[in-house]
């Protein structure tokens, strides 16, 4: 793993009112690194994305790209830096096909006298196939609409969306909720590919089942708190979910687990 960071967050803290959201939150995410944020209800996770995306902007705290302190007060700055978020909603158009999913609002054109644009859609078409094929994300056809696609085609998709923008970084908001095993399997894989292309990738899930199969780190939130940080090849789900309930690890936490992940199980079937 590289010795820098390519994104970190330090000291952060974020109130809204009298409530504070964010108390004093550390976090980083490394090149070709999967990292798991997890956390119950209200614990802060959905707030410290929001940070990292631009949409919120910390009260105080350091935001570092590549070791280098930056300002982020907006989704355009986190963009232009190479941080992608995908949201749970994926901000798709269903009646577009998707190479105009892809490139809506970046549209390629040419210009000719008298203001007249054309755009190049032969080349967006290539452009599409080419990252479609580096994912290994397979449709029909990139003509037809985004409504006909499957969820894990859709995600994927979404995801396509960020290669094109040239991300650093691509956060994943609750990526495989709603899905079968099937699609779900899909957006796994597409995960490890990201990190084999050497992305930091960031998952948000409550599916614990899913964050053991694809990151390789998990950091808990808790209460605003940054309260744990687990190699994910030395720890069990166990000691995870000790870590979001705050409760010591006994019987009664391993009975809790086992209920989790009986009830994950259940969901995905």
């Amino acid at each position: 793993m590289a010795t820098e960071p390519m994104l970190q967050l330090r000291g952060v803290n974020k109130s809204f009112g009298a409530i504070q959201a964010l108390r004093n939150v550390d976090f980083e995410v490394y090149p070709g690194e999967v990292v798991g944020l997890v956390g119950d209800n209200g614990a802060g996770k959905s707030t410290l994305i929001k940070i990292i995306a631009g949409v919120y902007t910390a009260d105080n705290g350091e935001y570092l790209v590549d070791g280098k302190r930056v300002s982020v007060s907006r989704p355009q700055d986190a963009t232009h830096l190479g941080i992608e978020t995908v949201y749970q909603d994926l901000a798709l158009c269903d009646n577009l096909d998707v190479v105009s999913n892809l490139f809506l609002g970046r549209e390629e054109a040419s210009r000719f006298p008298f203001f007249l644009r054309f755009l190049e859609q032969n080349d967006m078409e290539r452009r599409t196939l080419d990252v479609l094929r580096q994912l290994e994300v397979k449709i029909r056809s990139v003509r037809v609409p985004v409504a006909s696609l499957s969820g894990g085609q859709r995600q994927s998709i979404a995801v396509a969306k960020t290669i094109l923008r040239n991300a650093k970084v691509v956060l994943l908001d609750e990526p495989t909720a709603a899905l079968g095993v099937a699609q779900t399997r899909q957006v796994l894989n597409l995960i490890h590919r990201l990190r084999s292309q050497g992305l930091g990738v960031v998952v948000i899930s409550h599916n614990l089942a899913d964050v053991f199969d694809v990151v390789d780190r998990v950091v808990v939130m808790r209460l605003g708190r940054r309260v744990a940080s687990f190699d994910i090849k030395s720890t069990t789900t166990e000691q995870v979910v000790a870590a979001i309930t705050g409760a010591e690890y006994s019987d009664e936490t391993n009975g809790h687990a086992a209920n989790m992940a009986d009830a994950t199980e259940e969901a995905r079937k």
